[in-house]
């Protein structure tokens, strides 16, 4: 029986039962290796690659919001369909509510990780200065109601103005967003701190709308003004926050035989060797100064270096050489520059570029208007060549002294967005209405800004360059 017996087949069965073992256990752990791999790949991927992937993939939904400004009556594609309603401060409120509550919120890290990858990711690859402007159902963040600090010629909804259009417009910048002016997180950040804004009309234009947002948090004291009102200082008491506006129109020591109404009895007489000692005597007391000028250089002056008339500008009946932009415009925001750099006090210094006006069929003296009621579209508009020279010089000389030392300089560069709204100067409503009982209009004003309107987005923008 025994020799009978033959262990071989036994032996080949065993052996194919080990083989199918062996099979099936190689086909397992590649299934867990591919898995394992990519669940690797997973965490090695970065928060900022995982955020722009899923940014592309998610479409963003949008929330909705009717709002009407006074008894202004808006343009039949203006947003608001509801002309007799007013802004306030509740609806602003519920406009928020409404944005919290379409915000997923929860804890999980992984999410914060995402999160911070869009912010970082948004950091790296944005530049806030170009970009479109799109509709804003929400409207302004503040009225011409809820704001007592508006002049009277930027009011343009108390002047009468018909159309509302213009304040249902956000910037949106290629690749990003910018966030809406926060005063509470602006008024953590500068508390004990002393603002100064140095300049022409226009930029006394943005303090008023960066006050306007301000007093949305806290309403100022002013504590000071020179006798015409155009220098003036706030204080923010809970915060102990100044805000100055020191009007300093050329930025350098002048002679101005101007009247508000542009009219002028002589030409200006220009010290271009001699920065401005209205600004340069206070310099010290601030921890952040916003600089701007260069709408005033396109006047008529007579230029003096040394003491001695050197030339002129636009002095046809005048026996002087012609000083050019290049040289005037560039030395003096070139002195300024020096000055700085030889300070040792070190200031913020945010210099804000060059805004052009939206005059068209001519000129403010000569018969010029603004009546458009939406931003211009891709082509609509060209740049004029005075308007790209003034900002070549100012970028010329920014860049050469940030190559110096930039490390407290910063760029508030509001060309191309301010370019592209023709719809948000005051036009003829720099006036009180100024069509009543049959009222002709000589003269619009198609280079300041409403408020609210327009203007605002520079204040958006100045506090994201110096909250990042």
């Amino acid at each position: 029986m025994g020799s009978d017996w033959d262990p071989r087949p036994a032996l080949q069965r065993k052996g194919k039962h080990v083989l199918v073992k062996l099979l099936v256990l190689a086909i397992l752990v590649g299934l867990s290796f591919r898995l394992l791999y990519s669940r690797s790949a997973e965490f090695l991927e970065s928060p900022a690659a995982v955020a722009e992937r899923e940014a592309s993939a998610t479409p963003t939904a949008a929330a909705e919001a009717v709002l009407g400004l006074g008894n202004a009556k808006p343009l039949e594609d203006s947003p608001s369909t509801n002309p007799s309603a007013s802004v306030s401060e509740a609806a602003l409120v519920g406009e928020k509510q409404v944005s919290q509550q379409g915000s997923p919120i929860t804890n999980s890290s992984a999410d914060a990780a995402l999160d911070h990858g869009k912010q970082v990711l948004q950091q790296k690859k944005c530049d806030f200065f170009t970009g479109q402007w799109i509709r804003n159902p929400s409207g302004p963040a503040y009225t011409n109601e809820s704001c007592r600090f508006i002049e009277p010629p930027q009011d343009c909804l108390k002047n009468g103005r018909p159309d509302t259009g213009y304040l249902f417009w956000k910037w949106k910048p290629h690749g990003c967003d910018v966030s809406p002016f926060d005063a509470v997180k602006f008024f953590n950040a500068m508390r004990n701190k002393s603002w100064a804004l140095i300049g022409d009309s226009i930029l006394r234009n943005q303090a008023q709308s960066l006050i306007c947002l301000l007093s949305k948090v806290e309403e100022p004291i002013m504590v000071y003004h020179d006798e015409e009102f155009k220098s003036k200082r706030w204080i923010f008491p809970s915060h102990n926050f100044n805000l100055s506006l020191i009007w300093a129109p050329f930025l350098i020591k002048a002679e101005i035989f101007e009247n508000d109404e542009g009219e002028s009895k002589s030409e200006n007489r220009l010290h271009i060797d001699t920065l401005d000692e209205l600004w340069t005597s206070q310099y010290s007391n601030f921890d952040y100064i916003v600089i701007s000028g260069g709408q005033w250089f396109l006047k008529t002056a007579i230029y003096v270096e040394n003491n001695t008339v050197v030339g002129c500008h636009y002095c046809p009946k005048l026996n002087l050489s012609d000083i050019s932009l290049e040289y005037s415009y560039g030395k003096t925001l070139n002195s300024i520059y020096r000055f700085l750099a030889a300070s040792e006090h070190k200031p913020v210094m945010i210099y804000r570029t060059w805004t052009p006006d939206h005059f068209e069929d001519g000129e403010w003296f000569s018969g010029g208007v603004c009546n458009r009621t939406e931003p211009y579209k891709n082509g609509e508009f060209s740049v004029r060549d005075f308007d790209h020279l003034m900002r070549k010089i100012e970028i010329n000389e920014f860049n050469k002294a940030a190559a110096l030392d930039g490390s407290h300089l910063k760029l508030l560069d509001t060309y191309q967005l301010s370019m592209q709204r023709p719809d948000s100067h005051p036009g003829p409503y720099r006036k009180f209405h100024p069509f009543e009982q049959g009222k002709s209009v000589k003269v619009q004003d198609c280079l300041h800004w409403c408020l609210p309107g327009a203007i605002d987005t520079w204040n958006d923008l100045m506090m994201e360059l110096i909250m990042t």
